[in-house]
């Protein structure tokens, strides 16, 4: 998912903000690509978003691209799924989560094979967030436990425009905590980087 404006980054589209001299977008393409059991990758753009559209085009001939309605988050992902025509499982993945490797990928592949739920959410400990300094948007009390969505979803993409019952998978690696939003969160990844975590 690469519709979105960097509002609280306050620096143009999110997918093209420089992270070492790479776009963010490049992060989790490069994680999606060298996964073992991901098919076909499709970036969802709007016409909020012409120069994701264009780095997509130029950077990624091979992937495919789809121009959602520029809704909302959730109308863009149901539409992207449709145009995708794909059925059976699709992951959804936000373009802000610029430390996720292509293991993570694999590994939630592999959970939701193990499922009875028709659809997966990825979570962390909120714990996690607060380790390496982020203010998490969301957090869910599940169990006992609070816990925030990191951006990653696997949905039955022929029931998607129906609620799906899904398997909170809660992962505590700290890659998946770092999603970003502000300034503080991308000079925070640059810093876990520099760092190597």
């Amino acid at each position: 998912m690469a519709g979105g404006l960097a509002q609280r980054l306050g620096c143009g589209e999110k997918s093209c903000i420089d992270l070492n001299g790479k776009p963010l977008i490049s992060y989790i393409i490069h994680a999606l690509q060298n996964a073992e059991n991901v098919g076909k990758i499709f970036i969802s753009v709007t016409k909020a978003t012409p120069l994701t559209k264009k780095l997509a085009e130029e950077e990624y001939p091979g992937l495919h691209i789809i121009e959602a309605a520029e809704g909302n988050y959730v109308g863009d992902m149901i539409y992207s799924i449709k145009e995708a025509r794909v059925t059976g499982p699709v992951m959804v993945v936000m373009c802000d989560l610029p430390l996720v490797e292509s293991d993570v990928i694999d590994d939630v592949i592999a959970k939701y094979d193990t499922c009875d739920e028709p659809a997966l959410s990825v979570y962390v400990p909120i714990a996690l967030c607060r380790k390496i300094g982020v203010r998490p948007d969301t957090v869910f009390h599940k169990n006992t436990k609070l816990i925030v969505p990191t951006g990653i979803n696997i949905l039955d993409a022929s029931d998607i425009n129906n609620e799906q019952p899904d398997y909170n998978y809660i992962i505590d690696d700290l890659r998946l905590a770092m999603n970003v939003n502000t300034q503080e969160d991308l000079e925070k990844c640059k810093q876990m980087i520099a760092e190597k975590f």
